[in-house]
């Protein structure tokens, strides 16, 4: 039976500051079969790595990212304000994260942040810096902005897609295969057995998000959806071994 892929979510974010090296190297560390991560652009369009637009909530700076050259960004302490102990990191460039990531036997989820900022031509950036790196064929591109996408899917339509979502909608996995996403990202209290037969009857594979709780993944598991999105990877990783070791 196919397992349910666990995927860090911003790295181990529960135990280091998210979208920061050592988040991900703990994910790595922990079992986790991928790693997502969040990309905008710096005023230099640069893709970095952080979720927020702006970047007070993780950072000691103030405004937003795409204000920031990638010099500016780089100044900025991206770990204190989650503990003293990591007061050393700093946003990483996408292209420097690729580097690390590229040796390793994970697979790729990056989440376009265009939801709130249309950022000119992030599709296209990002597509080139996989293909650079040769990671195309482990990687999902998702967003919350179907415009996104749609360029994703005309730039390249073999590119693994997944449209996020936190709404119903009736026939939400034709709604996003229409718009070219070739898989489904939804929020845990979209699902249920009706969504993931759906999706699977037309082969689009359903990964659920942010999934924390033991009771939570357990029905992932049992629902056999492709994926998880965790806070949590290494308790992940423990309890989806439990699962299968009572054969369920």
């Amino acid at each position: 039976m196919k397992k349910t892929l666990i995927y860090a979510h911003r790295g181990a974010s529960k135990i280091a500051p998210e979208n920061t090296l050592p988040a991900y190297q703990l994910a790595s560390e922990s079992g986790a079969d991928g790693l997502e991560i969040d990309v905008q652009l710096t005023k230099d369009r640069v893709p970095v790595i952080i979720h927020d637009e702006s970047v007070h909530r993780t950072t000691n700076g103030t405004g937003f990212v795409q204000d920031y050259t990638l010099e500016q960004m780089k100044k900025l302490d991206a770990g204190s304000w989650f503990s003293t102990n990591f007061s050393d990191c700093s946003i990483l460039t996408l292209d420097e994260f690729l580097c690390w990531f590229q040796p390793l036997s994970m697979v790729l989820n990056v989440e376009l942040k265009t939801n709130v900022i249309e950022y000119k031509d992030i599709e296209l950036i990002v597509y080139n810096a996989l293909k650079h790196h040769q990671m195309l064929d482990r990687t999902v591109l998702s967003s919350f902005n179907l415009n996104s996408i749609t360029k994703i899917h005309d730039i390249d339509p073999n590119v693994q897609t997944a449209f996020l979502t936190s709404t119903k909608r009736y026939n939400l996995e034709k709604f996003a295969k229409h718009h070219g996403a070739s898989s489904l990202h939804v929020k845990y209290r979209l699902l249920d057995k009706r969504l993931v037969k759906q999706c699977h009857s037309i082969s689009m594979p359903i990964r659920v998000y942010t999934v924390n709780r033991p009771l939570y993944m357990q029905k992932c598991f049992k629902l056999r959806c492709d994926g998880i999105f965790t806070d949590v990877p290494h308790e992940a990783v423990e309890y989806r071994q439990k699962f299968q070791n009572r054969g369920d």
